[in-house]
């Protein structure tokens, strides 16, 4: 980081003597030139955060104010030097106006040069007399120091003091004339509160402030430190300190007193240590890292990925009923934005699993999450940010203080997802190959009445309800699905409602579909005649595995108009009859788990071409003749036995 301090101040003011002293380590008492040329300082020599200084004198000389104007807008703070009581006055009715008028948007350190001349006078009453006023009406004013060249009397504070106005900005957090933090500072610091509150009791106990204190400042604090800090929060406020811990404005005042006393470098050594930009935003790195999803690939949660929301579920779930409430959803995500933009499209919490209190379950928030990083892995990775998930263990605790911590190349984030193996779509069945991921998608395709909205919500264990409503947008149901040999996979199902057309001449959103659902009503006569018509119009959809469902089974079979009964249809394909269930029969589940099972293994789900078709003929044929031949064989060794016998 480079920092260009700007000095200005009148003529006679010692700007030089203060750049020379800070050069020298030195008063220097022979002549020096009126200004001086400028002086850079590598982050080595005296210089906090890795800070390149480059130290700028200028004239105040009327000849020489269009180079001062330059100067004042290429710096990134001003350092504005008076002496006596006219450069004093100057301040206010000159050099601060001047700057503005500049345009300039940059801090000023006020100083307050040649202090061995009047040393009847303390520093704190030049700071109530004169520092002080104008603070109060030009808030550009970072901080003021009162220094003196000839006894080099705080001049590397005061060029410090510069430095720190641009690594560490007290504007963004406090509000001098208010004597409070800033809302959004209040805002960051009530976060990382809640993030270092790992029980969510409300109180940071010792143990979780030593935690902090780790992870911030890499060193442990003491017993002794410690109980001096709630002693001084006590004394300003009671409610800062319970005997349960410290509490979030007992945390807040803690970082005022800090912001007040002018260490506020600490204040932002905390708020980077947990990902804030000098704007108070998280970085965009820390919520949008690098990661990649190569094609026909796919995201999934990784075991750390689930532990982490689990852990977060059991944590929040406060009355153990199994559920979470809308108010404790509400505390979980007290550190976002908010539910993500993508549950609330799809009407959160109904797209997924649900107690009978109408609150989400451990499996449902689990499956959530699982789509919610298929369909948009970086919507999760931005939510792991904002909940805090972090791989890396407390630093080491050390006995040196550290430098302000920079954002590690490798953002831990991506440790909670993991990246499926590419998924091989094949023209034909005898090239299709099994699926290895454990998230799978199907869309739901049949005419309206057909039933797949019931289908959606008998997937979420919902009762039937009778009552007719038109699907407009698209709607989804995620559920987990029980595979024979206990293997779980987490099934998303999606009815298109008005997007059928669009979704379906797409051939990227077909390639993200794992498996197709043809759904008709076996009661209704016209009903398949719609998801034949469906392949005849997209002939991308033959490239996708399928099933072919029969609802409303519970009603009479009717005859289908058409051409070809289903069944036939089906045959023709060489793929299996088109199964008939009933929402309201207590074996649906077992529709789910064979669509689950024609995406993970689409060798059968596929339709057979005509090459397929005739080789596979010729193939059934020489196994029926040998079949044949070797059941003849038995008979007659049967029969010789029998003979012999």
């Amino acid at each position: 980081m480079a920092v260009r301090i700007c000095v200005c101040g009148d003529e006679g003011t010692g700007k030089s003597s203060l750049i020379t002293s800070l050069v020298k380590d030195v008063f220097v008492t022979t002549k020096i030139q009126p200004t001086l040329p400028q002086v850079t300082f590598p982050p080595s020599i005296g210089t906090a955060d890795n800070v390149t200084t480059t130290v700028v004198d200028t004239s105040a000389l009327p000849q020489e104010r269009t180079n001062l104007n330059k100067e004042i807008r290429k710096s990134n703070v001003i350092l504005l030097v008076y002496s006596d009581h006219y450069s004093y006055e100057r301040v206010a009715l000159f050099w601060l106006p001047h700057f503005r008028s500049l345009g300039v948007n940059v801090p000023v350190v006020l100083c307050a040069n040649k202090s061995d001349l009047n040393g009847k006078t303390s520093t704190g009453q030049v700071v109530e007399d004169e520092m002080l006023p104008v603070m109060a009406e030009f808030k550009e004013i970072d901080s003021c120091i009162r220094t003196s060249a000839r006894e080099h009397h705080n001049v590397n504070e005061a060029f410090f003091l510069c430095q720190k106005a641009v690594t560490n900005p007290i504007a963004p957090l406090f509000d001098s004339k208010e004597s409070a933090l800033k809302p959004a500072c209040t805002a960051a610091l009530q976060r990382i509160f809640y993030l270092c509150d790992r029980d969510q009791d409300g109180f940071l106990s010792d143990q979780e402030i030593h935690n902090f204190q780790l992870k911030c400042f890499g060193k442990p604090l003491g017993d002794t430190e410690l109980s001096d800090i709630k002693s001084t929060l006590e004394s300003h406020s009671p409610d800062a300190v319970a005997p349960s811990g410290l509490t979030q404005s007992g945390f807040i005042l803690l970082n005022k007193l800090f912001a007040e006393k002018g260490r506020h470098e600490t204040v932002w050594l905390i708020l980077r240590t947990f990902h804030y930009t000098d704007s108070l935003s998280l970085h965009s790195s820390f919520l949008s890292p690098k990661f990649d999803v190569p094609p026909n690939s796919s995201a999934e949660l990784s075991p750390a990925g689930y532990r982490f929301f689990v852990d977060l579920f059991l944590l929040f779930d406060k009355d153990n009923d199994g559920g979470l409430s809308p108010s404790e959803l509400s505390a979980l995500f007290a550190p976002t934005p908010g539910l993500p933009t993508q549950w609330l499209d799809a009407g959160f919490p109904d797209s997924t699993v649900r107690n009978d209190a109408g609150h989400i379950t451990l499996q449902g928030w689990l499956a959530q999450w699982s789509m919610t990083t298929f369909t948009s892995p970086r919507t999760t990775l931005a939510y792991l940010a904002y909940l805090g998930f972090d791989q890396s263990p407390p630093p080491a605790a050390s006995k040196t203080t550290p430098t302000s911590p920079t954002l590690s190349t490798t953002i831990p984030t991506v440790a909670a997802l993991t990246v499926t193996k590419p998924r091989k779509r094949t023209s034909g069945r005898r090239s299709a190959v099994a699926v290895s991921r454990n998230v799978l998608l199907a869309y739901v395709l049949g005419a309206p009445h057909s039933g797949k909205s019931s289908l959606l919500d008998a997937f979420l264990s919902r009762s039937f309800a009778p009552t007719y409503h038109p699907t407009i947008k698209p709607r989804t149901a995620v559920n987990t699905v029980e595979l024979p040999g206990g293997k779980q996979c987490t099934l998303i199902l999606e009815e298109l409602g008005e997007l059928e057309p669009a979704i379906l001449e797409n051939a990227a959103k077909l390639q993200a579909c794992d498996v197709l659902v043809y759904a008709y009503d076996g009661s209704d006569a016209d009903s398949f005649g719609y998801v034949a018509g469906l392949r005849e119009r997209y002939a991308l959809l033959d490239g996708v595995p399928a099933l072919y469902v029969a609802l409303k089974a519970d009603r009479d079979r009717t005859t289908q108009r058409g051409e070809v009964q289903p069944e036939e249809y089906t045959a023709g394909l060489g793929m299996s009859k088109p199964l008939h269930v009933s929402v309201t029969w207590g074996s649906i589940g077992e529709l789910f788990v064979q669509v689950a099972e024609a995406a993970l293994w689409p060798q059968g789900a596929l339709p057979r071409n005509e090459g397929e078709e005739g080789e596979g003929g010729e193939w059934l044929g020489k196994w029926a003749v040998l079949a044949a031949v070797v059941c003849a064989g038995a008979v007659v060794a049967g029969i010789w036995k029998r003979v012999g016998g």
